[in-house]
């Protein structure tokens, strides 16, 4: 098996596909947790999508779709970001200093990016290109989850849509959480997925003229199995329904 990526459902029929970049905070052994003194900053959102993996899974099984992770921290190389983005391999993230990561030699940086970047992009890619034999047209959704607070700024928002130009998942995606009352919902918030340019969803959607859209889950929400349920239970139906929308008729 990869030490880049796992997936479920892998055989599936369906023309989903779910995609999470930051599911992991793992770092192999020969990194030495890139030189963090402290472990338990690792299991803060500086290391990876808290919950998001468990979401996804649970998801994946719901609707019977493929879904793939990574099964490395952003630390070590981020899987959203272009490997030339100093945001790839940050030396401070959310105040934690990574000093692995400072003065990173080029030699360093093509070795993360064959060991984790590449098998983890090249595995998605196949994964579309066996869809697109099966399907007219497929959706992909990359999962993500936020923190509650960011500089001090309480997010409001349960939930957040991001997209680009392709507005073929996100409005009616917005339009059915819109009509759920006990939600806030984000219209590229609290991030706007026009700025930074996600590796992801350019280079498998945009590029691609695949329909997608980035989902965003708030931490404090899928923190628990029990949340991570609800919250699968709530998206699978979202999915079900812009699946049964853009069905050919």
């Amino acid at each position: 098996m990869s030490n880049a990526y796992h997936i479920t459902e892998e055989a599936s029929a369906t023309n989903i596909v779910l995609v999470a970049d930051h599911a992991s905070r793992e770092i192999p052994e020969e990194y030495e947790l890139l030189g963090i003194e402290d472990p338990a900053l690792l299991r803060r959102h500086v290391a990876w999508d808290i919950g998001i993996e468990d979401v996804t899974r649970r998801m994946s099984e719901k609707l019977g779709a493929t879904a793939i992770y990574s099964t490395f921290s952003r630390l070590l190389i981020d899987a959203n970001r272009y490997p030339d983005d100093p945001a790839s391999t940050p030396e401070v993230s959310d105040g934690v200093h990574v000093p692995a990561n400072v003065g990173l030699s080029d030699k360093e940086r093509q070795k993360r990016i064959k060991t984790f970047f590449d098998p983890y992009h090249n595995k998605i890619s196949e994964i579309i290109r066996e869809k697109q034999k099966q399907h007219e047209m497929l959706l992909v959704f990359s999962m993500h989850s936020f923190t509650p607070v960011m500089n001090d700024y309480e997010r409001p928002w349960h939930v957040g849509v991001l997209w680009d130009r392709d507005e073929r998942l996100a409005v009616p995606m917005l339009d059915i959480l819109g009509k759920n009352p006990t939600l806030v919902v984000g219209d590229n918030e609290p991030y706007s997925a026009r700025e930074p340019f996600g590796y992801t969803m350019n280079e498998h959607g945009t590029k691609l003229d695949i329909p997608h859209v980035v989902v965003e889950i708030r931490q404090d929400l899928i923190d628990t199995h029990h949340g991570a349920e609800q919250w699968a239970n709530l998206m699978a139906d979202v999915v079900r329904q812009i699946q049964k929308q853009l069905a050919p008729k």
